[in-house]
């Protein structure tokens, strides 16, 4: 979905992360951490995770650091890469095990990317019907109806 600002969250993005808040505390019950990393300044992404609702996720701001360039976040113009990442602690340290990199394969004509798509349960719902997927983004606000 286009952004009607630069300051905007991406709407794909927000949709994404309202879905995994839910997640996390069974996340954590099970012994895992869940961070969301935003380029934006703490403060506006502390604002936004209030807005939205969310409070179960680690909001934490890589404006000072280039952690989102160095984990291919980042394009060299400064513009954001949806990107789902895993690190794994052991004795030896912290180190990255996975990434979703779907999203710098080509798309095949016809269809949407798939970088974080196939661990989305919105689009997965709509999968299991006989449309399929419609052409269709995730906006930030629907109106009344939905979401926060």
């Amino acid at each position: 979905a286009k952004l009607a600002r630069p300051d905007q969250p991406c709407p794909s993005c927000t949709a994404l992360l309202d879905q995994f808040d839910g997640a996390v505390g069974h996340l954590q019950a099970a012994g895992f951490n869940f961070a969301v990393v935003g380029k934006t300044g703490l403060e506006n992404l502390v604002t936004l995770g209030r807005d939205r609702g969310w409070r179960n996720m680690r909001l934490v701001s890589s404006a000072a650091n280039s952690f989102k360039r160095d984990y291919n976040a980042e394009a060299a113009d400064g513009s954001q890469i949806p990107l789902l990442s895993v690190f794994h602690r052991d004795p030896d340290g912290i180190r990255h095990f996975w990434s979703s990199e779907l999203d710098f394969a080509p798309t095949e004509p016809g269809q949407d990317p798939r970088g974080l798509g196939t661990c989305e349960t919105l689009w997965n719902l709509m999968d299991f019907t006989p449309e399929g997927r419609p052409n269709w983004n995730e906006q930030l606000q629907y109106g009344e109806a939905c979401c926060h």
